[in-house]
């Protein structure tokens, strides 16, 4: 059985940092991309990064590139996203994705396969 599980979530004050894990199980994610997505209360779910399995990286919204950094460690069969000066509108449930067909468009949450359940991010003003 597959899993996707995320976890770094929680409560933080704008500025601050958080790390978002993905951990997989059941299958290797190693020559697959990996995506986050996230979804606020009222919202589509949003695209925020990719990642291919050689490290090729994509990322969503303007407002998240030069803050947001996705990275992967394949011998964990992990993806990361690094969170860093975090604004009340970052406020959202984090999910993280796997691609398993090869697909090039990696922005759309169709293309993707396999879904975690998702860690809640806060950020208080």
């Amino acid at each position: 059985q597959v899993q996707l599980v995320e976890s770094g979530g929680g409560l933080v004050q704008a500025g601050g940092s958080l790390r978002l894990s993905c951990t997989a199980s059941g299958r290797t994610f190693s020559r697959d991309s990996m995506g986050w997505f996230r979804q606020a209360p009222g919202k589509e779910r949003e695209f925020v990064a990719a990642i291919t399995w050689n490290g090729g990286r994509t990322y969503g919204e303007q407002s998240v590139t030069g803050r947001f950094t996705i990275s992967r460690d394949n011998a964990k069969n992990t993806v990361y996203l690094q969170m860093n000066s975090l604004k009340p509108e970052d406020t959202a449930v984090y999910y993280c994705a796997a691609e398993i067909n090869g697909s090039y468009y990696l922005r759309g949450p169709d293309v993707y396969d396999y879904w975690g359940q998702g860690t809640q991010v806060t950020v208080s003003s």
